[in-house]
C-alpha cells in the first residue's frame, strides 16, 4: 500500500460561473483518478502520490439538482430564471436542489479519502464540524439535525431551525467532488424559488442574517480553511 499524501493545494478562485468550477473540478478529479488507476499497475514501492485540492469560490446566482434531488422542488419558471438572470444546472452531486450566488463561500475538497481515512460518514461530518467551528469564531453556535445533512442554527428547536450550510458530495475510488456552501451574506430571498434541499417546512438563514451586519468573506474563507487543515491533518503547499 502507497503512503498517505496529506499535502493539499489551496486556491481561492473568486466569483465563478458555476459551470467553470465544475469543469475545474472535473479535470482535477480525473487527474487524481488516473494516478490511481496508473498505481495499481506499478509496484507498491513505485506507486506516485495522488495529490489533493482545496477549492473556494462564490457563484453568481445558479440552482444546482442533485443526481436524486426532485425537479418539482424548483419552484419557479424557465421563464422566471431568465427574467432573472439565474442558471439552473442538474448535477452528479449528491442532495437535492440548492441555491448557490454572492456572498455565499462555496468549497470544493477534491480529495483522495485515502490518503485520511476511507469513511464518507466521517467526512461529511468532519466538513460540518469545520463549519460549526468558524461559526463559533463568529459568535454563532451551529449544530446537526439527525437524519438531515448539513449546519443548521437553533438545531435543537423543531420550530426555529434554519439551515446556514448546505452540503452536497460525489465520490468515486474515494475520490470527491463538490462540497459545501456557507451562506454569509447570502440574499436569501432565491431560496424562496426552490423546497431547498428538498426539506419542506425548514427556513434558511445567513451568518449576515444572524448577526444583524455583513460579514468579511475572505475573513470566513480563512477561518474555514484553518478549520479544515487541521481536522483532516492536512499540509498545506502552493497551487
Amino acid at each position: 500500500m502507497r503512503s498517505q499524501n496529506k499535502q493539499v493545494s489551496i486556491k481561492t478562485l473568486g466569483c465563478l460561473a458555476y459551470q467553470a468550477a465544475w469543469t475545474i473540478q472535473e479535470t482535477l478529479f480525473r487527474e487524481i483518478v488516473e494516478i490511481k488507476l496508473e498505481n495499481r499497475k506499478l509496484y507498491t514501492s513505485h506507486q506516485n502520490p495522488t495529490p489533493g485540492y482545496l477549492l473556494f469560490c462564490e457563484h453568481p446566482h445558479v440552482y444546482t439538482l442533485g443526481r436524486n434531488g426532485v425537479a418539482t422542488h424548483l419552484l419557479a419558471s424557465e421563464a422566471t430564471l431568465q427574467v432573472q438572470g439565474v442558471s439552473f444546472y442538474r448535477t452528479n452531486r449528491g442532495g437535492d436542489i440548492t441555491y448557490h450566488g454572492p456572498g455565499q463561500l462555496v468549497v470544493y475538497p477534491i480529495l483522495d479519502l485515502e490518503n485520511f481515512f476511507m469513511d464518507i460518514h466521517r467526512y461529511l461530518r468532519l466538513l460540518e464540524e469545520a463549519v460549526m467551528a468558524t461559526l463559533r469564531d463568529f459568535g454563532l453556535w451551529g449544530g446537526r439535525i439527525q437524519g438531515l445533512t448539513g449546519v443548521w442554527l437553533d438545531h435543537t428547536d423543531s420550530t426555529r431551525a434554519r439551515k446556514i450550510c448546505a452540503l452536497g458530495v460525489r465520490t468515486s475510488r474515494w475520490v470527491t467532488m463538490h462540497g459545501l456552501a456557507l451562506n454569509v451574506n447570502t440574499d436569501l430571498c432565491y431560496f424562496d424559488q426552490i423546497i431547498p434541499c428538498g426539506i419542506q417546512g425548514k427556513k434558511v438563514t445567513s451568518m449576515a442574517e444572524a448577526l444583524g451586519t455583513e460579514q468579511d468573506l475572505k475573513s470566513v474563507a480563512q477561518k474555514l480553511e484553518r478549520h479544515v487543515v487541521h481536522l483532516f491533518g492536512m499540509e498545506r503547499v502552493s497551487y
